[in-house]
């Protein structure tokens, strides 16, 4: 149990790392942020699976079907929410577009179909794999008290949001905060529908930066 501690608080604190080197203004876009975004999807991923003992039971997929489709509903539910999430935020508050749009001004550097085939191949997975099949799950075991499983839930949420803080913007943070409780409760619910969430992570960022920008 201690040895899996030292673990995840070295997995958490390398994503803060990455996560400062990606989006801090003193470090931000150098070389290129989708560069730096995939290679730091290859980190976590690689530490996530390695302080994971049963890997084959974290991978094994049931009903791949069921899995694809769910991923896919999954996907457009959550850019549907963000679209209302848009409107409703950018009539409340001035700062609300500006700050969506300079999200969006970070697409640049590479090809379109490039971001988009890492988006769908590599960030999204490896995000989900990281945050949900690594974080929450081992959170979830090595809390102490009672609903170990309901906090590791909220923590997980709240630390995929607060690691975006450097961007220092407040629209990306508030974004990660509800992504991350939506991915993460559907864990918390079924914990075999992690397939689906990875399919549903990548999607949805292929379609929230590439094909259907908010």
């Amino acid at each position: 149990m201690r040895r899996d501690r030292i673990h995840l608080a070295v997995a958490v604190v390398t994503a803060a790392l990455l996560w400062f080197f990606m989006f801090s203004p003193w470090t931000g876009g150098w070389p290129n942020f989708w560069i730096v975004m995939s290679c730091s999807a290859v980190i976590l991923t690689t530490l996530g699976l390695s302080f994971t003992p049963d890997r084959q039971q974290l991978l094994k997929i049931e009903r791949p079907a069921l899995q694809i489709l769910a991923g896919i509903i999954i996907a457009i539910a959550l850019w549907g929410l963000f679209w209302i999430g848009d409107k409703v935020s950018a009539w409340m508050f001035a700062f609300a577009r500006p700050e969506v749009d300079s999200v969006y001004a970070m697409k640049s550097g590479l090809p379109v179909w490039l971001i988009a085939v890492l988006l769908l191949c590599l960030i999204g997975p490896a995000e989900e794999l990281f945050w949900r099949g690594y974080v929450q799950r081992t959170m979830g075991r090595i809390l102490g008290g009672k609903n170990p499983e309901d906090k590791a839930f909220i923590l997980t949420a709240v630390i995929y949001a607060l690691v975006h803080v450097w961007s220092f913007n407040f629209m990306l943070v508030m974004a990660a905060l509800v992504a991350g409780l939506v991915w993460g409760l559907i864990y918390r619910l079924r914990p075999q529908a992690l397939p689906a969430l990875i399919i549903s992570h990548a999607l949805w960022d292929a379609l929230v930066f590439v094909l259907l920008p908010i």
